[in-house]
């Protein structure tokens, strides 16, 4: 896919196109890609492996109520045993914007699911409402249980699929010398000894740690099919199936009150707020709302879908392309750094394909510019892998925002900070930074490189900058990625032999 290093294919030295027949995502080895397993896709596959992953994380979360209710205390031996579980990180799957170990599950998680399995949760066996049981309803309830934790609470239970899965692609497609016997633990929950249970499998081997393949058919991206977010938007359309007389009369008045046009306007946060007051007052709203999507069960797999696909043309297909471009047309992989100086360097080499190379047009996904900063951080992440500089992302150390740092050695390192210009805190961002960009002797001299995708971007940028002071430091860098003002790089080179 690309001379430089990136994904499972590069490493392994194996045609994308046999891991794409396999049903896998061609994952990325340097950073987490923005895909996750959503157990709805499980509940809902006709695939009786996925339903069987479903059913045994359901059987386990009724293991749970039972405890619960036999003690109303978490016990430290009873958190560790049965409801703490770790990230998979060897999927490559998530939402780390450095490598792949994300923040995990932690003791929240094991605390809010003891709490909502004894008390808001405890009727979770029994279903009067829904066609199946649906681990997601945790999020509905509780705000602090979002996507990231339902999808590393589902990955634990997909984990032996996933270890098979890859054992046998492994034992079909890679060689001997790629590969490595490892013992795994937390494979599976031995009902037996309610304990869980370790084994070894003949695995991927990547820098000593095994590596998972998932197939495409569970994953997707931004959000679960049954979320916290999706069931406030919906609550309108889930009104007519509340046989409840009482509860479909308040639900109604909830819309009277709070989204009629003759009221004040309302802000999106104070309608949300009524909205979670309202299922507060009454859970049982959360059960139809999973009624509702039961019945629409068939969005989810196209949906998921065209997700996943977005995510490969970005992160996968696009990104070799950028790194192709900076790999042909400039010295981007090549250069010796003093790291402030060649980290600026390489950021102008980006500039320079993306303005002048045509590289702008992979910062488009379906025609419309990317309007995720993760998205273009995780991008970012890629396409300098493969230097010698070495890129890791550096937390919260009073100055802002979380930045890449880029660093040569222990006492050669420079900040770099990639931004949206539609970013509504860019401002901001920069004016608790003024000082940073002025003092020339800091040692942690940042580069901040903003990037925009229309003429109104540009100006607002421009007026940001004035505004500060900051419009002739030449440690921030603008880089023009608007599609309108541009004429292809080939017709360019047409025009000047002419």
């Amino acid at each position: 896919m690309s001379n430089v290093g990136v994904y499972f294919s590069d490493f392994f030295d194996i045609d994308e196109d046999i891991i794409e027949s396999y049903g896998a995502v061609n994952i990325s080895l340097i950073n987490d890609l923005p895909l996750f397993i959503d157990p709805f896709l499980l509940f809902n596959s006709e695939r009786i492996e996925f339903q069987r992953i479903h059913q045994e994380m359901i059987s386990y979360l009724l293991f749970l109520q039972v405890q619960t209710e036999k003690s109303a205390v978490l016990t430290a031996g009873m958190r560790k045993a049965w409801f703490s579980f770790s990230e998979v990180k060897q999927t490559w799957l998530g939402f780390s914007l450095s490598g792949n170990s994300g923040c995990g599950m932690g003791n929240d998680f094991a605390v809010g699911l003891h709490a909502g399995l004894g008390s808001i949760f405890k009727g979770f066996g029994c279903r009067t409402v829904t066609k199946g049981l649906h681990m997601e309803k945790l999020c509905l309830i509780s705000p602090r249980v979002g996507r990231d934790k339902i999808s590393d609470f589902t990955a634990n239970f997909a984990k032996q699929y996933l270890l098979e899965y890859t054992e046998a692609f492994a034992k079909t497609y890679l060689k001997e010398s790629q590969c490595a016997e490892f013992s795994v633990q937390k494979v599976y929950f031995n009902w037996k000894t309610t304990s869980w249970a370790s084994k070894s499998y003949y695995l991927p081997n990547f820098n000593g740690d095994y590596v998972l393949l998932t197939p495409k058919a569970m994953l997707t991206r931004d959000d679960t099919f049954i979320n916290r977010s999706d069931m406030i938007r919906n609550l309108q359309q889930i009104a007519p199936s509340i046989s409840d007389e009482a509860l479909r009369f308040e639900l109604n008045t909830y819309f009277t009150d709070t989204l009629s046009k003759k009221k004040k306007e309302l802000s999106q946060t104070e309608k949300n707020h009524k909205a979670e007051e309202l299922v507060r007052l009454h859970p049982e709203l959360i059960d139809y709302y999973i009624r509702f999507k039961e019945e629409n069960e068939s969005q989810a797999t196209s949906v998921s879908k065209e997700k996943v696909r977005e995510v490969e043309i970005l992160f996968n297909e696009q990104v070799a392309q950028l790194i192709s471009l900076l790999n042909k047309s400039t010295d981007f992989y090549n250069t010796i750094p003093d790291a402030h100086d060649e980290a600026k360097k390489r950021v102008h080499f980006l500039k320079h394909v993306i303005e002048d190379q045509d590289g702008y047009r992979l910062f488009y996904s379906d025609g419309k510019p990317i309007k995720r900063e993760a998205d273009l951080q995780v991008i970012y992440r890629l396409v300098w892998f493969g230097t010698p500089l070495d890129v890791n992302r550096e937390v919260n150390n009073g100055r802002g925002p979380v930045d890449y740092k880029v660093s040569y050695g222990a006492n050669n390192s420079t900040l770099v900070e990639f931004k949206l210009a539609s970013n509504s805190k860019l401002k901001n961002n920069l004016a608790k930074q003024v000082e940073i960009y002025k003092v020339a002797s800091d040692s942690k001299r940042a580069i901040k490189v903003i990037m925009y995708f229309s003429a109104e971007e540009e100006l607002k940028v421009i007026s940001i900058l004035n505004d500060l002071g900051l419009s002739e430091n030449d440690d921030i860098i603008l880089i023009d990625a608007r599609n309108d003002n541009k004429s292809s790089a080939s017709n360019v080179k047409i025009e000047k032999s002419i």
